[in-house]
């Protein structure tokens, strides 16, 4: 059959999707091609915000319109949601929701290995997989179950494959890496330091990882790591310690504080992207103005924001605060943004002149360049030219 992988959503689904498709080749499937119908297709869903399962129905609808003939197959984070009756499609989405023909709802008590290879350059390696943290706006547990993972020897082994097809650029990712062990009794610590002991001409990042997890000896060791990239993710999700207790978060504005200040203190060219969310219950307009001050006081590169949305069996509509309105949580979502604009703005121009290594990506632009990364995750351009695709070389930013 003729298969066709629609994926939404974050890196972790990306490397599921991938792993799903070679699985299928495996057995005699083939990717569809451009141009081609397909037989099937599958929707790797996600549920992370209101807005997330809003952009998987409005996928699903136009791929039934657009694949009349297809069978059409959910699976991801909303499909599970869905299939545990937690998720809440609108009345005319139910109905075409009951039109297709099946959900797949995903083992939650197993570890299922996967890393994308379609893009020789860079590589998504899931080494963990559910949370145990419960926060109260999320439903990410409820759809992804508790925290488990390989071993690193197996994790390793994925790594090398991957190394051994291509990738230059390896990306750790899971739904809370930092937890990494749990299942097996190691430590995160201990897993990227046998991936740094792999040889190779190659580099790995760090995807999001919790600053309770994210310890000094993590800092230390990426500092002075032979692959890894001095670009860190942190969730802050607020800047305010009375909203940060409301999200049952498992950290002070304070601790966030000091692994910013340390990561800059080993790494002052690190780049540190952070997640916030705003418009929660309970933040109240003094509560917004606190985290502003603390986000534009922190010397981090870029923020991605996420607007809060009620989430269906949350803690957080079971507690009886005030109700951000919605306009109001746009305007914080604007205000966050334009700092961001303002903070990836001034890392590039501290970081102009200087030099760094790029990783040359195979994408062709319309305008005839073609662009790549540096180790701080710099976007740098250049004329395309097919045989700088997929391999370092030092630039002048």
């Amino acid at each position: 059959m003729r298969i066709k992988i629609v994926t939404l959503g974050c890196k972790l689904n990306f490397a599921e999707s991938s792993a799903l498709m070679r699985s299928l080749e495996e057995h005699g499937h083939t990717r569809c091609k451009q141009g081609e119908m397909p037989d099937v297709v599958i929707v790797n869903t996600c549920t992370v915000t209101d807005t997330a399962d809003h952009k998987d129905r409005q996928a699903i609808h136009r791929i039934r319109r657009e694949n009349p003939q297809a069978q059409i197959i959910l699976t991801g984070c909303y499909a599970e949601l869905l299939k545990q009756k937690t998720a809440s499609p609108t009345e005319k989405d139910a109905v075409i929701l009951k039109e297709i023909d099946r959900l797949v709802a995903k083992d939650l008590t197993r570890f299922q290995p996967a890393y994308s290879h379609n893009d020789r350059t860079r590589c998504f390696l899931k080494v963990q997989d559910g949370c145990n943290y419960f926060c109260t706006y999320c439903t990410i547990p409820l759809a992804r179950g508790r925290s488990r993972n390989p071993n690193i020897a197996f994790v390793v082994d994925q790594a090398r494959q991957a190394l051994a097809e291509g990738a230059k650029e390896i990306i750790l990712t899971g739904v809370n890496i930092g937890d990494f062990g749990r299942s097996t009794g190691e430590t995160f610590l201990n897993l990227l330091l046998a991936i740094d002991g792999i040889n190779g001409d190659f580099r790995v990042r760090i995807s999001s990882c919790e600053p309770n997890l994210l310890s000094d000896e993590i800092i230390e060791f990426v500092a002075h790591s032979k692959h890894f990239a001095p670009h860190f993710h942190i969730p802050l999700q607020s800047g305010n310690n009375d909203v940060l207790k409301i999200m049952h978060r498992r950290y002070t504005r304070e601790l966030f504080a000091e692994r910013v200040a340390h990561i800059k203190s080993v790494m002052p060219n690190a780049f540190i992207g952070v997640d916030c969310m705003v418009g929660v219950r309970g933040e109240t307009a003094e509560h917004f103005a606190d985290y502003q001050a603390f986000i534009e006081s922190l010397p981090v590169s870029q923020l991605h924001v996420f607007t809060y949305s009620e989430r269906a069996n949350t803690k957080m509509l079971e507690m009886d605060l005030y109700i951000v309105p919605q306009a109001e949580r746009e305007r914080r979502s604007k205000i966050l943004h334009r700092i961001s604009d303002e903070k990836l703005a001034a890392f590039y121009a501290a970081h102009k002149g200087e030099k760094g290594t790029v990783l040359w990506e195979s994408k062709r632009l319309g305008d005839g360049q073609m662009c790549g990364f540096t180790e701080n995750y710099i976007k740098v351009f250049a004329p395309y030219n097919k045989d700088k695709i997929n391999t370092f070389e030092e630039v002048i930013i």
